[in-house]
């Protein structure tokens, strides 16, 4: 029997000082940052891991990094309370701009997908700001609880916050006005929309998802869930599937979730139970079904099409923390707990997998 191709082959791998809280791929070309418990904010290079130190590390944890739409800022923002803009497109990058909040922990920002606005929470609030004009076009009050997650609708009309209690809705065109409403009775702690944006699907810490079809204020509830409800990750539609998968992690599983044709069933789902510690981030490959999961246990898994291992890889031996495609799903990057950062390629021999 021939041996099995790899469908990744590691492309490099660099530490950083402490665990790796979050990394992110520029849209344009193959520059790489990451981030740190201790503060610090690296670029690299994609291909050859040449790397260039933004800030050192603080003592304070960096906890979220977002490329602009179009790669020319990288924000950043986290337990110091200051949001900071750096614009990528000088050599060296450079503070563009900075906006500073007192005892506020900012774990959450996300550009707007078509034009340079950025959205970020703040405690009970989350606020958007025109990056390029310096300008601070909306503060959004939650008020049933500190925002636990947001997200712009990919048609960038709307954004969601979501909390304790349930979600809201507001539209760009129209900040002062009241949003949408969704009342859910939980602590709705991660919410993503599908690509498409004809869902939005909410993970719950009462060990529920919910999953709205725009436009119905009636969602589907799935339960049975081994712990509460994280990340969330769809894929995109295909030729062979209108409907996109959702794939959903709760402790040390993942499911994955595909609506049936017979409206009476609604979704089905598939449990993914390989890993054998808490699964810390999962991703779908960008217009593929190749789903990947990270874990505390030092394994990433790669699955075609939800059926079979396709490869495991390891490189983070006390647990992996975090993970990102390329948005052209040439290069898979992942963080450790122990500051590793790690690069996988697409293998030549297995290029026609996804």
């Amino acid at each position: 029997m021939p041996k099995k191709q790899d469908l990744l082959e590691l492309q490099w791998s660099s530490s950083l000082s402490e665990y790796v809280t979050a990394i992110a791929w520029s849209n344009q070309g193959q520059t790489l940052a990451a981030s740190s418990a201790s503060g610090e904010i690296v670029i690299y290079h994609g291909d050859s891991g040449e790397a260039i130190q933004l800030q050192a590390g603080c003592g304070q944890s960096i906890n979220c990094l977002s490329f602009s739409v179009n790669g020319e800022f990288l924000a950043t923002a986290g337990q110091e309370g200051i949001v900071r803009i750096w614009q990528m497109d000088t050599n060296p990058p450079q503070l563009w701009s900075e906006l500073e909040y007192q005892r506020v922990w900012i774990d959450r920002l996300e550009w707007h997908p078509q034009d340079p606005e950025l959205v970020f929470s703040l405690g009970r609030y989350a606020q958007v700001w025109n990056v390029p004009t310096k300008e601070i076009l909306t503060t959004l009050n939650f008020e049933w609880s500190s925002v636990l997650d947001l997200t712009w609708h990919p048609q960038g009309k709307d954004l969601a916050l979501s909390g304790n209690q349930g979600i809201k809705i507001w539209k760009r065109e129209d900040w002062d006005n009241d949003p949408q409403v969704w009342h859910t009775g939980t602590v709705n702690q991660a919410i993503a929309w599908s690509s498409d944006g004809d869902y939005l699907a909410s993970g719950n810490r009462d060990r529920t998802l919910l999953v709205w079809q725009w436009g119905n204020p009636y969602p589907w509830q799935m339960q049975g869930f081994p712990g509460k409800v994280g990340q969330l990750a769809w894929s995109k539609p295909t030729a062979q599937l209108k409907t996109p998968l959702l794939a959903t992690m709760s402790s040390t599983a993942v499911v994955v979730w595909q609506k049936s044709v017979d409206e009476a069933v609604g979704w089905e789902a598939k449990v993914l139970d390989w890993h054998t510690q808490k699964v810390n981030a999962i991703a779908f490959k960008p217009g593929s079904l190749l789903l990947t999961s990270a874990s505390e246990d030092g394994r990433v898994y790669l699955s075609q099409n939800t059926n079979r291992v396709g490869q495991m890889l390891k490189g983070a031996p006390q647990g992996f923390s975090c993970l990102n495609w390329h948005p052209q799903g040439r290069y898979l990057a992942a963080g450790g707990q122990h500051g590793e950062v790690l690069v996988w390629t697409t293998s030549r021999r297995g290029q026609g997998f996804g």
